[in-house]
Parts: structure tokens; sequence; C-alpha cells
């Protein structure tokens, strides 16, 4: 089903993979007349090219990149906004989407959510931007129908940025990232590796792009197979999926953690462009005659049987029917992992309860966002449930169209009234159900979603207050058979169907009568529109010579994520006051963050006030009388701040606030033993917190609750030192160990002196 190729590899023609062992190479000059040379044919992938285009440094191994055009949602565009306010901003560079698809409907704190939106219709008319109002689109989905294009970049405020399948290198970040490309600065990284994701085959009646995603990811995730590469999908086998069927496994390579993806382009995708009325932004897009990859990842579709991706992460991945084989075995062991990474004595994680003579009964099933609620998927769900009933019981299932156009046309077409009629409820374009702001399950409940994530908590349960539910990812199709089997698990391929696949026709007049585009028409004398919830960025502390760090939270699960960092759901009403939201970090993985990260913040305040941190907490004066004796400082002029460590945090989603939340509180750093993404570790620099590495191999040489000193951090920064000696400052004594800070861009070792990014374009206008 999926092979994975760790050797660099030749494809050739756009149809025969080669791998360069030894072997290979001799086929490689018999057969195709090809000598071997990987520097010159890596410049053949679509994703050379395109990041050539859009380099501005000339030296093609240290990128600069200018994108095209930008998007946020209603949970980033505020704090970009205000972040770029604060450094300069006069009006936007480039086309800016600002789309209102994740406070749409989070019912908490009154007027606030629709405060931001004000804001942001009132920003697109001041700097010249592009307004999609609540209920619309969600954000991808009016990406995909009116921004994206052939060889283009797109940068998005999410993580999942992408648009592979129209041709479209699109990247997920912080931000931070999108504040220096509307300051006219530009995305810096180093020369990604390109997979290649070889597909053949044509999938089986029933199977969904769900499906296949998942199988993917399955076997990409755990290895950092694809980590920070960027994810080339060609192969005979991209021409057996229409359009959409390629966009539903594209969007989910965020799972991957994959930089970006880029997929070869040809009439299907050329038709899509003409149905939106954008001809122009159509290209064929191919690779090379003779192109080298650094590694490769092969699908046959064919063998592609419809999954199933079990609590907690997308990579947990099984087919339905080993699941349904094995229901005791595997449920099991879902129960003892996921108990472990929960790590809350207070609640108990349960899925076998759930086995019934029948099978696997599940509670609720929801189809959305920019993943599930596109047309394809609900046309075919609608075919299945035409003439069953979902049933007057427990199960519940709701659908989520992803843009008014898509809506629209099932409603022309009569397949939202197959699916309203057998029981299923319809919503507007909303991504709430995949981040914890809608159908949240009861106690206890499993749902199953055609969505992006199933993280703990993403669902929307509060584990503090007791409560777990839980989300399997499935196909929209395999949901769809599971409802009208009564809620017991069951494959679409089990079923016998007709699948109608009427034409899709895009109504424009949708967007024409209600976006407002005002890009390269900023209207300078308009005013921002605040409510009472939006705020500005606290001041920062910039970068001392010699920084004090006391260890508020030890995390020691596998893997973090930004959702365990800062929640998600209904905590996302207040991302536009930092203090506010800052009150939430760590809610669900460390209730005792927020009070211990406060108490540090204190001996900081007290000496940018100019007064003594001394005198006001015991350890922190044995711990200074301890530094002392290691290196005279001058308290007065030394940073004291709190630190996070994690095993590897900052999977999932591109958000800022994992990061901000931290720094507005008083962190200076995080300590892992790998970062999960580039994008959570940029958005700690971008917050001027220092991403320390330390050896995964030696034994942690501080505890929660110890001290940190770090002396002359600052010149280290400065003169590119990646090997930083530290001390622990412990109940018995004092241990020295070695921190790495590597891989900085000169910039970024600027912002982290500065203290932020804010604090960098103040001084570097």
């Amino acid at each position: 089903m999926v092979e994975l190729i760790k050797n660099g590899c030749y494809l050739l023609n756009g149809t025969d993979l080669v791998e360069c062992n030894q072997d290979g190479e001799a086929v490689l000059k018999s057969k195709y007349n090809v000598t071997p040379d990987s520097e010159k044919d890596r410049k053949a992938t679509m994703a050379y090219r395109i990041l050539e285009k859009h380099n501005t440094s000339g030296n093609m191994d240290k990128l600069k990149i200018k994108f095209d055009a930008m998007a946020s949602h209603d949970i980033t565009y505020v704090g970009i906004v205000q972040t770029a306010r604060a450094s300069g901003l006069e009006k936007f560079p480039i086309p800016y989407v600002l789309t209102n698809c994740h406070n749409s409907l989070c019912a908490v704190g009154g007027t606030i959510n629709e405060d931001d939106h004000l804001f942001g219709l009132s920003a697109a008319k001041k700097y010249g931007g592009i307004y999609v109002p609540a209920h619309q689109a969600v954000i991808h989905q009016y990406m995909r129908e009116m921004m994206s294009g052939c060889g283009k970049m797109i940068l998005g405020s999410d993580s999942h940025t992408r648009y592979g399948a129209l041709g479209t290198m699109a990247i997920g970040e912080g931000g931070p990232e999108l504040v220096k490309q509307l300051l006219c600065k530009t995305y810096d990284i180093n020369r990604p590796e390109v997979v290649a994701v070889y597909l053949e085959g044509t999938p089986q009646k029933g199977v969904g792009p769900q499906d296949v995603a998942i199988a993917v990811i399955g076997a990409v995730f755990a290895n950092g197979f694809v980590k920070n590469k960027v994810m080339e999908f060609v192969g005979p086998g991209v021409s057996n999926l229409n359009v959409e069927y390629r966009m539903g496994i594209d969007v989910m390579t965020t799972e991957t953690t994959c930089l970006s993806s880029i997929w070869r382009t040809d009439d299907q995708v050329k038709a899509y462009f003409e149905l939106h009325g954008r001809e122009d932004a159509f290209a064929e897009l191919n690779p090379g005659t003779a192109t080298y990859y650094d590694s490769a990842v092969k699908v046959d579709l064919s063998k592609v049987k419809p999954m199933i991706a079990m609590p907690f992460h997308p990579s947990n991945a099984y087919t339905i029917e080993e699941l349904n084989a094995n229901l005791s075995d595997i449920l099991r062991e879902v129960e003892i992992n996921g108990a472990k990474q929960l790590d809350n004595p207070n609640i108990t994680f349960k899925l076998t309860d759930k086995i019934t003579k029948n099978g696997l009964k599940v509670d609720q099933g929801v189809i959305a966002g920019c993943a599930g609620g596109t047309y394809d998927n609900l046309v075919d769900a609608a075919d299945i449930l035409e003439g069953h009933s979902i049933g007057n019981d427990e199960f519940a299932l709701s659908a989520y169209p992803s843009s008014q156009p898509v809506y629209l046309e099932l409603i022309k077409n009569g397949s939202a009234a197959k699916l309203m009629a057998a029981g299923a409820t319809l919503r507007t374009a909303f991504c709430g159900p995949c981040f914890g702001a809608g159908d949240v399950p009861a106690n206890n409940c499993l749902s199953i979603r055609h969505s992006t994530r199933n993280f703990p908590n993403r669902e929307g349960s509060k584990p503090v207050n007791g409560q777990i539910s839980s989300v399997a990812l499935m196909d929209a199709r395999s949901i769809a058979a599971t409802a009208i089997n009564g809620g017991i698990l069951t494959p679409a391929t089990d079923l016998d169907v007709n699948y109608s696949k009427p034409k899709y026709f895009f109504d424009k007049t949708v967007y024409e009568n209600r976006v407002y585009d005002g890009f390269g028409k900023p209207d300078s004398s308009k005013e921002l529109k605040f409510g009472p919830n939006i705020a500005d960025w606290p001041k920062m502390s910039q970068l001392t010579d010699d920084i004090i760090l006391k260890v508020v939270s030890v995390i020691t699960d596998p893997v973090t994520t930004t959702d365990e960092l800062i929640p998600s759901g209904e905590t996302s009403s207040y991302r536009s006051n930092p203090l506010k939201l800052a009150e939430f970090t760590l809610s669900r993985k460390d209730p005792s963050y927020v009070g211990k990260a406060k108490a540090v913040k204190v001996f900081e305040e007290a000496r940018l006030e100019g007064e003594s941190p001394l005198g006001k907490d015991n350890e922190l004066d044995e711990a200074v009388q301890k530094i002392n004796e290691i290196k005279k400082i001058d308290i007065q002029n030394t940073g004291i701040g709190s630190l996070v460590f994690a095993n590897k945090p900052g999977d999932g989603s591109a958000r800022e606030q994992a990061a901000s939340c931290q720094k507005v509180l008083g962190g200076w750093a995080n300590i892992a033993y790998e970062y999960a993404t580039k994008r959570y570790r940029s958005n700690l620099i971008n917050w001027g917190m220092l991403p320390f590495t330390i050896d995964p191999s030696d034994k942690l040489p501080f505890e929660n609750g110890d001290y940190i000193f770090v002396p002359d951090i600052k010149k280290a920064v400065a003169d590119k030192v990646s090997s930083i000696k530290a001390y622990s400052i412990h109940k018995n004594g004092v241990s020295e160990f070695m921190l790495t800070l590597s891989d900085l861009t000169d910039d970024e070792r600027q912002i982290i002196l500065s203290g932020c990014l804010i604090n960098y374009y103040r001084t570097h206008k």
C-alpha cells in the first residue's frame, strides 16, 4: 500500500521511479542513458523551480522567500495586524485574505468574536485587504477557489495551508512570519529536501482521499520521513484522481510534518480553474525528464483500504477491516497509549466498552472543514445516505460544506436534501469541529470525523474538569456507511452504492455579493475598529548578557502538540487579548504552569522597574548566591524568566500563541530534545524566546522547580556560538551541562537579541 524509499531516486519521464543504489545506477545508464548527477537533476523538481522563482537571496541553499499572497482566519489576523501595526505597517503589499471561519460560532465572551470581525473588515479597508465574512467559506476552501495558481506560493497563519494539488506551494506558519511579509521582509529557510510521492493505480470504489492520507501519514509521521521537507506528488496515479480528491489528500500532508507540497498539474486542474473563472491561474507543472529526489514514498492507490486513525493522532492508523477483526486487542492498546498521553489520574480513557456483538459502536459522525466539507465528499456521502436513516438513537451526524458556493450547489442538485432527509444536519462553513468549538461529543463518547486532527482534547473536552471524549479520523464515505448502519463502524467498501457524481457548477456571485476586495486600494484615513477585548502586545524585555531561568514545567510526553501548549476551542475567542489568552497556557496539560510562570515574572517586572528582585523569594536568593560563585553578576542587568521543557514540542497547529503566551507570562526559553515542527521553533524565535535543545542521550540535568543560569548568552547569540554552557541550580548544588542553539539566521539572532519581532522592527525600520 505504502512503501518508503530512503535513498535518493530518479523519476524518469514522469513515470518510472528508479532508486539510486548500485543496481539502480546501472539501470539509469543502460536503459535511460542518464548519468546520475544529483545536484544538477534535483533542480528539475517542481519544488526547486518554484522556490527559485520566489527566492530573493541569490543563493538556493539559503532561501529568502517572498510570497504571492497570504491568508489568515479570525483566530490569528488580529494579532498579526496588531504586530505589524506596532512595527510600522502602512499597507498590505500583497493580497492578504482575512477569513472568518474559526470564531464565527464560539459562544464565549459576548461581543468579542464579532468585535474581531469588525476589526478585520476595518483593517482590510485601511490597509487594502480581502475580507471574507463569517459563514462564507473556510479559509483553505476560499484560497483554493479564489487565490491559488500554478507556480504560486502562498503563506497562511494556519498549519493546513496546503494548495499543492492546484500547483501552488503553500506553507502554514505562525503569525510573525506573515508580519515579515507585510513589512516587505522575507521568509528565510535552508533549501528543503524534496520527497517524491509516487502514485500509481486507481482507488477502489468507496475509498476516499482521507483513506489515502491516513495511510501515508501512518507510514511517515513517527519516523520523521518527510519532516520539514517538500512532498512532490508525481506518477501516473495522479491523473486517476479528480482535483478534489487530490486536494483531500494534499491538505492532510500537514500531519506528516512536511514543510509544503506540490503536485503535477494536468487538464483536470485546468478545468478546475476554468470552472472558477480563473483560466489564467493554470500552468502545466511537471518534473523534468530526469529528476532527482532525496527519497520517495510509493503509494499503490489500488491497495488502499478504508482507514481509521484512532485517538490521539492522525498517524495512529489502521484499516477498518483490521480494526474490526481485532477490536479488543487494538482498542486495549489504544487505551493504554492514550492514557499515557493524557497523563491525567482523574479521568479514565476507555474504548473497549463500545464493543458490541455487532462491532464497534460510535456515538457521532462529523464531515467538516477543509478536508471533509468539499463537494465530492458530501455528494458521495449523500448518495450513501439516500433512502436511509441515521436513526433516532444516540448517534448523530452533521456536515459542514466548506463554502457557500459548495453549499448552494448541494442544494441545487438535491444532495443537501438527501443528507437532511436521512437525519444529518447541515451547517454553514466553519472550522470548529477541527479544533473543539463545534459538535463537542458527550463525555466518554467517540466521534468519527472527516476533519484534520484528533489530538487529545481537540474535540473540545476538558480533562481538567473530569471530561474525556475522543475522535477517530475517517473518510466521509465510511462515516456515511457507519451512519446508515446504526453507528456500527462500517467501511464504505462494504456497500454497493451508485455514486451519481453530479457535475459541480461554481456560482461566483455568492462571493461577489459579500466579500470585500480592497487589495491595492488602501485608505489610510479609515480607523481600525477596536472592541474592548482587543489589546496591544505588552512590552517585552530585550536579551541581557546573562539570564536566570526557572523551570516551571517539565513535559515528558513523546510529542507535545500546540493544542496542549495553548488549548483551542472556546479559548480561541480570547486570541485578540494576549494577557487573557495567556491564562489558558498549558491548562490541559499542566494546570499549575500559569501560577508558577507568573510568580517568576514578578522578579523580572521588579528588575525592569529598577527594584531589586532579591529579598522577595528565598529560592531565588539562594540560587543567586550559588550563581555568584560561578560568575559575579549584576542582578539589575540579569534577565529573569521562566522555562518549559518538553521532549518534542510543537506538533500540530501553526498558532503563534503556543509561544507568545509563554512570552507574555515571562517565558524566555524552551529546552527540548528536538522541535516537532519548524513553525513552532520559528514562533519561539519570533517572540524572542531561545529555542534550546539538549542531547537526548544524557540524563536530564534539571528538575521542575530548578533554576538554570546561562552566562554570556547575549554574546553567544551574537557570536553565533552553537554550544552554550549552562548550570542547573538545585537542592544538591550546581550541575554544569551544555545547551545547543543552532541553525539561526542572522535576522533570527537579531530578533532574539531584541526580545521579539516587534522590538526588532521598532529599531530596524
